[in-house]
């Protein structure tokens, strides 16, 4: 077996997290493989928002100039009533004078693309499932089971989802993701003219959100509560029933998708936080560490960062297990925090009663009458982070 010194690592999952994961080690001048079970690197997904913490990652990267080039401008984000009231707004312009950065939203095609063009040819490995056999420590290698046999690795970025066999590997104990509640749709769907407005509509247990991209397309994605497993015959009528009475665009943006590109997907989350997110030489990174609804558009935006955090830590030289713990320190706080505000956030949108509805949107009313830079102050706790100057830098 190899000896520990050459210090390769290996990425299970090719999503954002670990292709991002694979970026970060690779500019750190450490070795990379990534292992992707399924055949080819084709987003699971439609669309992404990029928020002002994510992009900065992405700049740590080299990514983040091309992303932000591909997201469509748009005037205003906010929240309306499905009869088409406003009933809180932002300017995006104060938005990003505000942090600097713009909520790019783009298609998470572009995103793979992205960082699959900034690695070297032969990173990524597709129709490759990996499996940790031996987490390792700090005297032997971690051992990774592929296809073409048992491999050694100093470290092993872990990014292989809400349903992590690796996380179950290292913490048998925890009780693994809980279901929320919810069901979602996306769909990405080609309108004749752009929707003058974007952002979210909240009704009785349920939201729609319109999401423009820059090349004329457009974004939807939507959810509802409804018991964990439940399929309708055709998902592409079920939304058309569920938001066909709720205000324009949204019915006449649902017509226009094509049904049998509608994916459907009920919404897990880890709201029991995990003891660590790495056990011997093994990182537990995005759906794998930190699962989490998605009502603040910061699932994937997280495991950005952690890749940003992980690969901050190390050098090529210097053994990985002894920077884990620091890993450990520096993302469990920050992550555990935004899955317990997305999960609120959550159980804002789950209300359905109509004397709870109204509450709702009253406060929601009181709320677009504050100082812009006030309700800006709100995202601050997570739109402010900065990615951490790498090992061996100021």
């Amino acid at each position: 077996m190899p000896p520990i010194g050459l210090h390769r690592a290996i990425v299970i999952g090719g999503g954002i997290g670990g292709l991002t994961a694979a970026l970060a080690l690779h500019r750190q001048g450490i070795p990379v493989t990534v292992h992707e079970r399924a055949a080819s690197l084709e987003p699971v997904g439609a669309g992404l928002a990029l928020a002002p913490n994510a992009l900065r990652a992405l700049d740590r990267l080299g990514v983040g100039p091309r992303l932000r080039a591909l997201a469509a401008p748009h005037p205003a984000i906010g929240v309306r009533h499905p009869s088409g009231r406003w009933l809180a707004r932002t300017s995006t312009a104060a938005l990003e004078a505000y942090f600097g950065d713009p909520v790019a939203a783009v298609a998470r095609a572009e995103v793979i693309a992205a960082l699959v063009d900034a690695l070297p040819e032969g990173t990524v490995r597709t129709g490759s499932p990996a499996t940790v056999v031996d987490p390792g420590d700090d005297r032997q290698p971690a051992v990774v089971r592929t296809t073409d046999g048992d491999r050694p690795a100093a470290l092993v970025v872990a990014a292989d989802g809400i349903r992590s066999a690796t996380r179950g590997l290292l913490f048998p104990e925890h009780p693994g993701p809980r279901y929320s509640g919810f069901t979602t749709w996306r769909v990405i769907v080609t309108p004749d003219r752009r929707p003058a407005t974007a952002g979210e509509i909240w009704g009785p247990g349920r939201l729609v959100g319109i999401v423009p991209l820059a090349d004329g397309r457009v974004y939807l994605y939507a959810a509802t509560l409804a018991p964990a497993g439940a399929r309708a015959a055709s998902e592409h009528a079920e939304l058309q029933r569920l938001f066909g009475d709720w205000c324009s665009p949204v019915p006449q943006l649902f017509a226009l998708a094509d049904p049998d590109r509608v994916l459907r997907n009920d919404i897990w989350d880890l709201s029991d936080p995990l003891p660590a997110h790495h056990h011997g030489r093994v990182a537990l990174l995005g759906d794998a560490a930190h699962a989490m609804s998605p009502f603040l558009g910061q699932g994937a935006c997280q495991a950005i960062e952690d890749a940003v955090v992980l690969a901050s830590l190390l050098t090529p030289t210097a053994d990985p297990v002894a920077a884990l713990p620091a890993y450990t320190a520096a993302r469990l706080p920050r992550t555990t925090a935004v899955v317990t505000a997305s999960r609120r956030t959550g159980a804002l949108i789950a209300l359905h009663t109509p004397a709870a509805t109204l509450l709702r949107t009253t406060a929601l009313t009181l709320a677009g009458l504050l100082p812009t830079r006030t309700l800006l102050r709100r995202s601050a706790p997570i739109y402010d982070w900065q990615p951490p100057a790498p090992a061996g830098q100021g």
